[in-house]
């Protein structure tokens, strides 16, 4: 199975943030990719963390909830792709929180699957601050998906959101509930990308002997902020199949279930396991 990790950096405009996710996704589609994510806040980052709010919408089964949603179920039809939009902003009782939450669609448009992110990113070094916590509101729950993939393999595939990579439990829960795919967009900020994104990424692939893909925002932002990119692919051994350092683009490679299949074979660590 073919699949791209989209790398943006998303401005302040939803809009053109909109229009620049449909032309990389149209050029997965074209290279023939089957899987296409999205990354966090791939439909805005803006100049305060309460702009998101401006965006939320209700969620509605991913189809009517609003014209996000709606741009990701017609976007995954257009092109007969499976698409993860990941992330954009839900609405919570609260008028003052989101959820922060990926969202899958299949070829045919439907929404099949909704994560919300749930570990909030809290940093502050004297001269970056980031809470996450002041805007958005947890998610509770870890979930999984199915995709049938043309080579007649359903994966088995789990969602997390960016500062979720620090937490090994979430994907050893989704390994143990037969994860066979991880997948992890992001906005890392360019500080905490250098010293750990790579090392974190080919962890939770080494440690769950799974494949993973992880969509980023990769530049300097509209709103000043510089995110780490280096969105990349990478399969069960830890090796990184694919990458791109900085600015939009594509980042293709194919994901190969007898490669999985022969790693957890020859390192049956899963199921070696005693907590």
């Amino acid at each position: 199975m073919k699949v791209a990790a989209i790398q943006m950096v998303s401005g302040t405009s939803a809009d053109a943030n909109l229009r620049q996710a449909h032309a990389l996704l149209a050029e997965a589609a074209r290279a023939g990719a089957e899987l296409a994510a999205l990354p966090e806040y791939f439909c805005l980052l803006g100049r305060r963390d309460t702009d998101k709010l401006a965006l939320q919408e209700v969620f509605d089964h991913g189809t009517r909830g609003g014209p996000i949603q709606q741009f990701l179920a017609d976007t995954a039809r257009e092109l007969g792709l499976w698409i993860v939009g990941g992330t954009l902003p839900l609405a919570t009782p609260d008028p003052a929180r989101v959820r922060n939450s990926a969202l899958v669609f299949t070829p045919a448009g439907d929404c099949v699957a909704r994560y919300d992110k749930m570990h909030l990113f809290r940093f502050d070094n004297g001269q970056e601050r980031y809470d996450e916590a002041r805007v958005l509101e947890p998610g509770r729950e870890p979930v999984l998906f199915d995709l049938p993939s043309r080579d007649g393999h359903r994966w088995r595939v789990a969602l997390s959101v960016c500062y979720d990579l620090r937490f090994p439990e979430l994907y050893r829960a989704g390994a143990a509930r037969g994860a066979e795919l991880l997948l992890v967009p992001s906005a890392f900020t360019h500080t905490t990308g250098q010293a750990h994104w790579e090392v974190l990424l080919r962890a939770r692939a080494i440690e769950n002997l799974a494949y993973l893909a992880a969509p980023a925002q990769g530049g300097l932002h509209e709103n000043g902020r510089r995110t780490w990119g280096h969105s990349m692919l990478v399969d069960p051994w830890g090796t990184v199949l694919a990458q791109r350092d900085e600015g939009a683009g594509v980042v293709l490679a194919d994901f190969d279930v007898a490669r999985l299949e022969m790693a957890r074979r020859q390192l049956p660590a899963l199921e070696h396991r005693v907590l």
